[in-house]
C-alpha cells in the first residue's frame, strides 16, 4: 500500500489522476440531479424535454441542476490544465496539491450548492478554480523552461 502511495504522488500519476477524478465528479453530479428528477414525477414524455421539467424541480433540485451544469463548465478548464501539466512534465508540489485537490473541492461544492451554503460553495468555488489556474501556470513555467 505505501509504495501505491509513494507513486501516485510522484511523476504524473497525480495529474492524470486529477483528470479521471474531475470526469467522475462530473458524472457523480447526476446523483443529486436524478434524486430531483424523481421528486418531480419524471416520466417517459420528459425525456423528450427533460430541460423542460425544470421548473417542476423542487428548490434544491433546481440547484442539483445549476451544480450539474457547473460541473460541465469546471472540467473544461481544469481537463487542459491537467494535459498541459501531464505534456510538460510538470512535478512540482504545489501542483500534484493541487492536482489532487481540484476534484475533492468540486465535490465539496456539489453538496454546497445542493445543500444551499453560499458562503463554502463559493469558497470550494474560487479554490477549485485556484487549482486549475496552478496547473496551467506550472505546466507554461515547465514549458518555457525547456
Amino acid at each position: 500500500m505505501a509504495e501505491l502511495f509513494n507513486a501516485l504522488q510522484h511523476g504524473s500519476a497525480p495529474l492524470a489522476a486529477s483528470l479521471l477524478l474531475s470526469g467522475l465528479v462530473v458524472m457523480l453530479s447526476l446523483v443529486p440531479l436524478g434524486a430531483a428528477r424523481s421528486q418531480a414525477d419524471f416520466s417517459m414524455a420528459d425525456l423528450a424535454a427533460p430541460r423542460a421539467m425544470f421548473e417542476r424541480l423542487p428548490a434544491w433540485g433546481r440547484r442539483a441542476s445549476w451544480a450539474h451544469q457547473n460541473c460541465f463548465e469546471a472540467f473544461t478548464l481544469h481537463a487542459p490544465a491537467c494535459l498541459l501539466a501531464l505534456v510538460a512534465g510538470v512535478s512540482a508540489p504545489i501542483a500534484m496539491a493541487a492536482a489532487w485537490l481540484h476534484p475533492l473541492l468540486r465535490l465539496l461544492y456539489i453538496g454546497a450548492y445542493v445543500g444551499n451554503v453560499p458562503p463554502l460553495r463559493g469558497l470550494c468555488w474560487a479554490s477549485a478554480l485556484l487549482c486549475s489556474g496552478i496547473l496551467y501556470l506550472e505546466g507554461l513555467k515547465a514549458l518555457l523552461q525547456q
